[in-house]
């Protein structure tokens, strides 16, 4: 069985391809294909992903391309993690923003909106290849942000073979297995929301309900994401929060303290990137592996220790970062694929955490909306959990913010200014009509060469 991922020069392909291989024979993957179009980044990345690949497991035939067609012919899974003008162009979309005074985050901020204007039509001709040239019963999952109205609007077109991946839930779960010492096997959690924007109404470890007590443990808001909240609002909330919750709940510190720090997790990631990628262009990724993934350590370290530090003003104090090649992993967004293919290859029924259509899980939303949910995953067939009696305060916010991607796919999808400046419009974060006006202006002009002429 063939895997492929487009955009496989990303810095963090090392990490998808240790998980993929790792789970390679208890998968039936065979043969992997990692696909970017910036042939630098492939040889540099996706080099040191084959490398990995290569110490775990040689007999998996891991290749690169930068040949979409050859990339996805025949596959039966398809990754998609792509970064439409690269981190230059997400420096753009967030400084655009902050400009006037508005959170510009790359997701849940203005910026995301000018992000997927790029996004979506790279993804929709990756889309149309994938129908054409791979199984009939591909199914794709898509990491490219914002996933949220990515993965609305290649629904909205008709793609429903693309389902919207995120690790932060998962990832959230794992670490609080991790404060009792557990396996990430032993722990579940009822999520609900959007993806970005999604709740805990229960968490079990080993089958017991530890929801109330990991809200009173003084841990997690040390430990895990949670860091960035403060007690006293979880507990007012009663439930566990998305970490990019905080963009929502503490806009105007987020706002302040990145104007203090005077850099944007945009130019952070940029400088880190660039640096990381100057030092490894002049190095052997083949024949002098171990040195190169010394210098990815140095610099990766460094973008994971500022991992929403401007934005939050809370260091992160976890231990120096390290590769290790073979240590069990099957975390990340790989993960959450990975998952889904062991269910449909052993027949066995699972739980998951997806980005997938609503059918009725919040009776406040539509039926076609694209919520983050956790789902029953019966037969290859994803069927979300239902909730019902949730916060209002917490519907307000998805209901709000879903309207947004609503009105994000349209304006994508019909190429409409006025669809634009509505969905900005109703953003919790710009609620301005002079504001969105413009802003969708000047995205339009920054995005032309990709998104061509709006109307």
């Amino acid at each position: 069985m063939k895997l492929a991922v487009i955009g496989g020069g990303g810095v963090r392909s090392m990490f998808l391809a240790k998980s993929l291989v790792q789970s390679a024979k208890t998968t039936g993957i065979s043969e992997i294909v990692f696909m970017d179009n910036n042939e630098t980044k492939l040889r540099i990345y996706g080099g040191m992903a084959k490398q990995v690949a290569k110490r775990i497991d040689e007999s998996i035939k891991f290749t690169l391309t930068s040949g979409a067609v050859e990339a996805v012919k025949d596959a039966s899974y398809v990754i998609t993690t792509i970064r439409v003008g690269e981190d230059e162009m997400r420096v753009k979309d967030e400084k655009t923003a902050l400009n006037r005074g508005i959170l510009g985050q790359e997701t849940t901020g203005a910026a995301g909106f000018s992000f997927a204007m790029r996004s979506v039509p790279a993804l929709k001709e990756y889309c149309e290849l994938i129908k054409k040239y791979s199984k009939p019963c591909v199914k794709v999952f898509n990491f490219t942000n914002p996933a949220g109205v990515v993965s609305q609007t290649l629904r909205d077109m008709g793609y429903d073979f693309t389902y919207g991946i995120c690790d932060a839930p998962s990832s959230l779960l794992h670490d609080f297995a991790s404060l009792y010492g557990k396996s990430q096997d032993e722990i579940t959690g009822e999520c609900y929301g959007l993806n970005h924007l999604s709740f805990f109404s229960s968490i079990k470890l080993c089958g017991r309900e530890i929801m109330p007590e990991l809200i009173e443990d003084e841990r997690i808001y040390h430990k895990t994401e949670m860091r960035f909240f403060e007690p006293e609002l979880v507990k007012k909330q009663g439930c566990i929060l998305n970490e990019y919750l905080y963009y929502f709940y503490y806009r105007e510190k987020a706002v302040e303290n990145i104007l203090k720090a005077g850099k944007t997790r945009g130019e952070v990631i940029c400088e880190i990137n660039r640096e990381m990628t100057k030092e490894l262009s002049d190095m052997d990724i083949e024949n002098d592996f171990d040195s190169c993934l010394k210098v990815f350590e140095k610099w990766y370290g460094k973008r994971e220790s500022a991992y929403m530090a401007n934005e939050t003003g809370v260091a992160n104090d976890k231990p120096p970062f390290k590769f290790d090649i073979y240590s069990k992993d099957e975390g990340g967004y790989a993960g959450v694929a990975l998952k889904y293919i062991k269910s449909v290859r052993s027949g066995k029924d699972t739980q998951m955490i997806l980005c997938v259509p609503n059918n009725g899980a919040v009776k406040e939303l539509r039926d076609d909306d694209v919520i983050e949910v956790t789902c029953d995953l019966v037969n290859g067939e994803c069927v979300p959990h239902k909730f019902e009696n949730l916060s209002e305060i917490n519907l307000e916010l998805i209901r709000r913010v879903k309207l947004y991607e609503r009105l994000a796919s349209k304006a994508i999808r019909e190429k409409s200014i006025d669809a634009a400046v509505d969905c900005l419009m109703v953003h919790p974060l710009v609620n301005s009509y002079s504001l969105a006006r413009e802003l969708v202006e000047e995205y339009l002009n920054l995005n032309k060469e990709y998104s061509g002429e709006w109307k």
